[in-house]
């Protein structure tokens, strides 16, 4: 897996505000799993950035979430 200041220097400025402003436990919609995806190098490849917090939609699938290293560095450790 790629350092996470590589990876998220790969995402815009937008999506990095987004990531921010959901904090540390924010479920993170499909555009931002898909720009981490991207960022890390193609589809599926941000898992490890993102994880599964235990909790499902309403149509059943996986709410994820920042790992806790990389909602760290968006917060102040390595930004």
């Amino acid at each position: 897996m790629a350092n996470i200041a590589e990876v998220l220097g790969r995402l815009t400025p937008e999506e990095v505000d987004e990531l921010r402003s959901l904090g540390p436990q924010g479920h993170l919609p499909r555009h931002l799993v898909d720009a981490l995806d991207r960022a890390a190098g193609g589809t599926g490849s941000g898992r490890g950035y993102y994880v599964a917090n235990g909790n499902v939609t309403a149509t059943g699938g996986p709410l994820l979430v920042l790992r806790s290293d990389v909602s760290s560095w968006l917060t102040g450790a390595g930004s």
